[in-house]
């Protein structure tokens, strides 16, 4: 009996990820309406498939269905943001301190590929792309631990801290092409294997939010006494970094 060959991706999967690149590389605001008729002419497919794809980034978090408004980028607030990047900080300071001072070569070896990965999207790739691999980098970085369930809840926020990373991005594009965002990560990783705790919690602290802050989540709606709190805690931290 012989083995069919893989087949080729479908329109769907096709569109959905050319969606995805687009949606992580900041095209689209948060909240922003999504028209079908104009999807459909840029992608060059017919609605069945737009709809599947479309389908499939809300069973992923980052577009959703609006009832009698159709379909729009995932809304992300002040509050949403305080809470996943104060989520993913203690997630991050936890993997750390359980992987340190001993690290497991194999696991490095993971966190270098995902560089290396990185180097290759800076050459040919786009941002929206670089987003998703900076994601895996930092996934792998977390991995250092040899936690499963801190891994589990990481993997968990995925879409969720790479609609962060987009804005984030977006708040850097002034200063910091796709190569200086693979530099950045990689002092990220040479900053982790000096070992040095107190010099890694500067470095995580440091890795991008300052300009996120000021650039990008003061722009967005829905702030609360506990965001606000935050985003005073990160500006006394910028004017002490001046």
């Amino acid at each position: 009996m012989s083995i069919p060959i893989t087949s080729q991706p479908s329109l769907a999967t096709l569109a959905r990820q050319a969606l995805e690149r687009t949606i992580l590389a900041g095209t689209y605001l948060p909240g922003e309406r999504l028209v079908e008729e104009r999807l459909c002419e840029e992608l060059g497919i017919s609605r069945p498939p737009l709809r599947e794809a479309l389908k499939e980034l809300a069973n992923s978090g980052l577009v959703e269905h609006v009832p009698r408004k159709g379909v729009r980028i995932m809304s992300i607030t002040q509050h949403d943001v305080f809470e996943i990047a104060t989520l993913r900080r203690e997630l991050e300071r936890m993997a750390m301190q359980l992987a340190l001072p001993n690290l497991d070569p194999a696991r490095v070896e993971r966190c270098r590929e995902s560089l290396r990965t990185m180097e290759t999207i800076a050459a040919t790739g786009t941002e929206g792309d670089m987003v998703a691999a900076g994601f895996e980098f930092h996934y792998a970085v977390v991995g250092l631990a040899g936690h499963r369930r801190i891994e589990t809840t990481y993997r968990a926020m995925a879409m969720q801290l790479q609609m962060c990373m987009a804005l984030n991005n977006q708040a850097r594009r002034m200063i910091e092409d796709l190569d200086g965002n693979v530099a950045r990560h990689q002092r990220m990783l040479d900053v982790v294997l000096r070992r040095d705790q107190e010099e890694i919690e500067a470095e995580f602290d440091n890795h991008g939010n300052l300009s996120f802050l000021v650039d990008a989540v003061d722009r967005l709606e829905g702030a609360t006494a506990e965001s606000d709190r935050w985003k005073e805690g990160v500006r006394e931290a910028l004017a002490r970094a001046e």
